[in-house]
């Protein structure tokens, strides 16, 4: 039987790539979009055209009071495509980009941060529990910005920090489950992630490149095939762990 994963914000970059990813090694895909509904359909039919299923979900992973009918919709598009009450495999993708010093960061965009990118990824994977099946894999989306600094960048770094922690008790708290919890952690990614700044302005594109070993920035084909390698049995024993992917960047 096919494994069912879902994956947060795939309807474009990062996000779609990850689920083809996973589509292309035999799995099916729940994808989830806050606005482009045209787009996730369009994810959908490259799934379906690969020979798996797939189905599109309106989800604000940053409005929690909005999980529990997420949860709900879910449970009813498991059981009509699926016939399945349970998932197997979270990945909280679903994220945006916002840059500021730390003298000029606002309140606003702070909070918008931590409920998108730390409040969101807890209380959505809370909701989502009784539907994710025992065994089953959770891999959360960080940043190389934890490890190394880019001005200003420092409460989105924070936040992932704060995800990558979570991490590491969600292993130990769903161990009994024999659910794995890991962090990925990509470098700087030619996406349109924060308006699409490190693949369409050269000299932020090229002074990313130069922090890299590999000489280049990442491009969502390096991280997507990644993360669906992560969910399968060739990494079952890969527990609580941040895997940076990133070329080598700021060595």
């Amino acid at each position: 039987m096919s494994k069912i994963s879902l994956v947060t914000g795939s309807s474009r970059g990062l996000g779609r790539n990850a689920a083809l990813a996973i589509a292309r090694k035999g799995d099916d895909v729940v994808i989830t979009y806050q606005h482009r509904e045209a787009d996730a359909r369009a994810v959908v039919a490259e799934i379906e055209r690969l020979g798996r299923k797939a189905v599109a979900l309106q989800l604000d992973a940053g409005d929690v009071a909005a999980f529990p009918d997420f949860t709900a919709r879910l449970k009813a598009a498991l059981a009509q495509t699926w016939q399945r009450d349970t998932f197997d495999h979270l990945v909280n993708n679903a994220g945006h980009g916002d840059v500021a010093p730390i003298a000029d960061m606002s309140v606003a965009a702070f909070d918008k941060l931590v409920d998108v990118h730390f409040k969101g990824v807890l209380f959505l994977t809370q909701s989502l529990l009784p539907l994710l099946a025992d065994g089953g894999r959770i891999v959360n989306l960080s940043s190389g910005l934890t490890r190394v600094s880019a001005p200003g960048w420092s409460a989105y770094a924070a936040v992932k920090g704060a995800v990558e922690v979570l991490t590491v008790y969600m292993a130990k708290e769903l161990g009994d489950r024999k659910i794995t919890v890991n962090t990925v952690a990509p470098g700087a990614i030619e996406t349109d992630f924060f308006g699409g700044a490190v693949r369409d302005t050269p000299e932020f594109n090229k002074h990313f490149a130069e922090m890299t070993a590999l000489g280049r920035v990442g491009v969502a084909d390096d991280i997507g095939p990644m993360i669906a390698s992560l969910l399968s049995e060739d990494n079952r024993w890969v527990n609580a762990q941040r895997i940076e992917v990133s070329g080598g960047q700021g060595i």
